[in-house]
């Protein structure tokens, strides 16, 4: 596999640090001419951050950049496409592999480079199998850690973790022999449409070509070019920025199916029928707690027009609305909806509701299914509430507004 012409940009993330630095060492020793750009944050309390450029061989240029409102992820912002840029320009520079500080997400940086006027080829997380279950679980502030990107940084350790493993397409994964069977069937049905790359894997060693230079029929063995390791043909095989935004977006996001296997299951929970905001609210900690992780988007009663998107994990749920349901916005207003929001409808539209359902997927070693179903239907509109109709349901108490005002 070739490497593109240009500056090919691949961006390494990940909270699993040894796993992340195994993966841009592998690539550094497989696409020769390769460089890896990285910033430190954790300088932050001095006041800046450190970026080094380094190559196989060690330390090529360092440097500092100044923080931009008391803000180390907003200085990573500022500095990477300039650097990138003067990578570009010198020449020489084959692949710039930009290795993300521990808690930066990639999809900010994807989208940053992009917007540049640079190529991002490929977006990888590193991740160790044995570790996935630990960080979902993980419900300490990354400022607890030391790990906060900006003084206002809010985010836990489980929050970011899943983010960083489910925007990326490929997943480099580290050969832990601390892994057993259930640790990597809960990656694969966190993220079941992700190329999943070992670290460590080759591609066959092919075998040398005879040939006779001298002419004199004695036969020496010529190598063949070597190819390029699985890993560093996933950081060159393309990505497409707007396409892994969409993914995440709750009204069309790509979550998991339905799944059962070495004690981890993944339920899919579809409903047609809005939620009683008082019994959702009333159970959302034991909802929450049900799972290693859940996502989706949601239907409240007595606010019809509104998509809420659920996403938990590490025992804490954030909720927030992402918008209007397609089935409230007048034909107009439906040339403004990116076209894959619009096919992801289309696939699922219902005569009455449109658009509008419930659509909650729950994944975790041990998931209670049956239990979790109980719940989750105990909180939908009884057949008198939902016979009432919409403008009774909107007279319900509106139970999510402080939650929703935080």
């Amino acid at each position: 596999m070739a490497v593109p012409p240009g500056l090919p940009v691949v961006i390494v993330g990940g909270l699993h640090a040894d796993a992340r630095r195994a993966a841009v060492a592998r690539l550094l020793a497989d696409v020769p001419g390769s460089v890896v750009l990285h910033h430190d944050l954790a300088t932050a309390a001095a006041g800046t951050v450190v970026r080094t450029i380094r190559d196989a061989s060690g330390i090529l240029d360092a440097g500092e950049a100044p923080l931009v409102n008391d803000c180390a992820c907003c200085a990573l912002r500022e500095d990477l496409v300039p650097e990138l840029e003067r990578l570009r320009d010198t020449g020489g520079t084959r692949l710039a592999v930009v290795e993300l500080w521990d808690s930066v997400e990639p999809k900010a940086m994807a989208e940053v480079v992009t917007a540049g006027g640079l190529t991002v080829t490929g977006v990888i997380t590193a991740v160790d199998p044995a570790l996935v279950l630990p960080y979902l679980g993980n419900g300490d502030d990354l400022a607890d850690g030391g790990l906060a990107a900006a003084a206002t940084d809010q985010r836990t350790v489980a929050d970011t973790f899943a983010r960083q493993l489910e925007y990326a397409p490929v997943l480099a994964v580290a050969d832990s022999p601390e892994a057993d069977d259930e640790d990597r069937e809960l990656l694969a049905q966190l993220h079941p449409t992700a190329r999943q790359v070992r670290i460590g894997q080759d591609l066959p060693t092919e075998a040398a070509e005879p040939s006779d230079p001298s002419g004199d029929g004695l036969t020496v063995p010529t190598p063949r070019r070597r190819a390029l390791s699985p890993l560093a043909q996933a950081a060159l095989a393309g990505f497409d920025v707007e396409a892994a935004a969409a993914a995440q977006h709750p009204a069309c996001a790509l979550l998991p199916a339905e799944a059962d296997a070495h004690g981890v299951s993944t339920l899919v929970w579809s409903m047609r029928r809005p939620f009683h905001p008082e019994r959702l609210y009333a159970a959302l900690e034991d909802l929450t707690c049900a799972a290693a992780r859940s996502r989706g988007r949601f239907w409240l009663a007595d606010k019809p027009d509104t998509l809420f998107h659920w996403d938990a994990a590490g025992g804490a749920l954030c909720v927030e609305s992402t918008g209007p349901w397609l089935a409230s916005l007048p034909d107009a207003a439906w040339d403004m909806v990116p076209p894959v929001r619009r096919a992801a409808a289309a696939l699922d539209w219902h005569p009455e509701h449109g658009d509008r359902c419930q659509h909650l997927v729950f994944t975790s070693p041990g998931l209670d299914r049956d239990g979790l179903e109980r719940l989750l239907e105990s909180c939908l509109l009884t057949d008198a509430e939902y016979a009432a109709g919409p403008d009774a349901w909107q007279r319900l108490p509106h139970a999510f507004d402080t939650l929703l005002e935080v």
